[in-house]
């Protein structure tokens, strides 16, 4: 197997679950059920979406697009669930580049439709006689396309620079996936240039996400606050509900995992 341009290694070691080797079963079956759950509640929905004229909207539209997204766990969780019965749990440096790109791309690009929704449900709210003026199916459209291009092209960026980190052991990674935070501890090499790059993606893709966000449901809000009828507060309210609870499993598992890096504390000790 060929090494990594710069690198004294093959690839990596990943530990995943490693600490519990007697509930591998029980983890297994765990999270193989999560993972069709999701696969089957994403492919259903985007399914009844498609079939049911009546839900031709842009806020379905979004979240058609948004369930399909959702399918980006496939990058790294057949993967995991495989490597429980593994032995080596070892990936090349050609898998590691191509699950981490897929994986950022629909992540960066998921973010950019949330902030994209977020804009849909201001206007549905503060500006319902305009809606279908600008909410217009061409409009729509090219907000999904324009997402996706500004996710896959964050994560490109990354992958540009990715084949400039040098790796001369070790090559443990005590995760489930080669995420960039653990490459960057494994790296020998300066990553100066990684941490400036990954301050400013969090900045375009994270807080400024969540700032437009907060933005758009402050006036919903105000907006909201405005109407006479109790009734018509709740049927205001409930056309957010689907992308607040979208947004808050998102950002909150986002800021979780990257906010408490566990991980990279036992990769600074191995290292």
């Amino acid at each position: 197997m060929a090494k990594g341009r710069n690198s004294t290694i093959n690839g990596f070691i990943l530990l995943g679950f490693f600490e519990f080797p007697k509930l591998s079963i029980v983890l297994f079956s765990i999270f193989l059920g999560l993972y069709l759950k999701t696969m089957s509640w994403n492919v259903g929905l985007i399914t009844l979406i498609r079939m049911d004229s009546h839900l031709h909207t842009p806020m379905y539209l979004f979240l058609s697009n948004l369930s399909f997204l959702d399918i980006y766990v496939s990058t790294i969780s057949p993967r995991m669930l495989s490597d429980f019965f593994e032995k080596h749990k070892f990936i090349s440096f050609t898998g590691r580049t191509m699950q981490y790109f897929f994986f950022s791309s629909l992540g960066l690009t998921e973010c950019c439709l949330l902030e994209a929704m977020a804009y849909d449900r201001y206007t549905a709210v503060c500006n319902t006689l305009l809606y279908t003026a600008i909410m217009s199916p061409m409009i729509c459209l090219q907000m999904v396309a324009g997402s996706c291009r500004t996710g896959f092209f964050g994560s490109f960026i990354q992958l540009c620079a990715l084949p400039q980190l040098h790796f001369c052991g070790p090559n443990i990674i005590n995760h489930f996936l080669c995420d960039l935070l653990q490459l960057q501890i494994l790296s020998c090499s300066n990553t100066f240039f990684f941490q400036v790059m990954t301050s400013v993606l969090t900045v375009i893709f994270g807080l400024t996400s969540v700032l437009d966000i907060m933005i758009s449901y402050g006036y919903i809000l105000t907006t909201i606050m405005k109407i006479i009828s109790a009734e018509g507060r709740s049927k205001a309210f409930n056309t957010c509900a689907s992308h607040l609870t979208a947004v808050t499993l998102f950002f909150g598992s986002g800021i979780f995992v990257y906010m408490y890096p566990n991980s990279g504390d036992s990769l600074s000790q191995n290292k």
